[in-house]
């Protein structure tokens, strides 16, 4: 049980890493929790394969908004090498252009890997838990 307790820990390390990395909106500290495969696919955007792509999608958000948000794991789930986390991110988007904040929440699905011994985040799904309010 101990392992599974280390490995546990090891994953909410990098979900609070990325949450951070986010919110300081730091492209390249998001690349280094990704696998080298890994894919990018956020709500009502195209999916991002590899790290080139994902580096130009999280670039372009970054530079189109500023987050502050905080993830809460609903569920956690390790097997051997591959790990799944189910999330929600609540908090607000700063929409840069506009100079307006605007309430985020969003739910995710992050699959993740072990690669060269440390975990990393192979696929990355989110979608909005409500429409846009006009």
């Amino acid at each position: 049980m101990h392992h599974q307790n280390q490995e546990d820990q090891a994953l909410r390390t990098l979900l609070k890493t990325y949450e951070r990395a986010l919110n300081a909106s730091d492209t390249k500290a998001v690349l280094e929790l990704y696998a080298t495969d890994g894919v990018f696919m956020p709500s009502e955007a195209p999916t991002s394969i590899g790290k080139a792509a994902v580096e130009k999608a999280y670039d372009y958000v970054f530079s189109q908004i500023r987050l502050n948000i905080e993830f809460t794991i609903d569920e956690l789930e390790i097997y051997e090498g591959v790990a799944f986390a189910r999330t929600i991110s609540k908090g607000t988007t700063d929409i840069l252009a506009a100079g307006i904040s605007i309430p985020e929440e969003n739910r995710e699905l992050f699959v993740l890997k072990k690669e060269n011994g440390a975990w990393k985040i192979a696929r990355y799904i989110f979608n909005k838990m409500r429409p846009a309010q006009n």
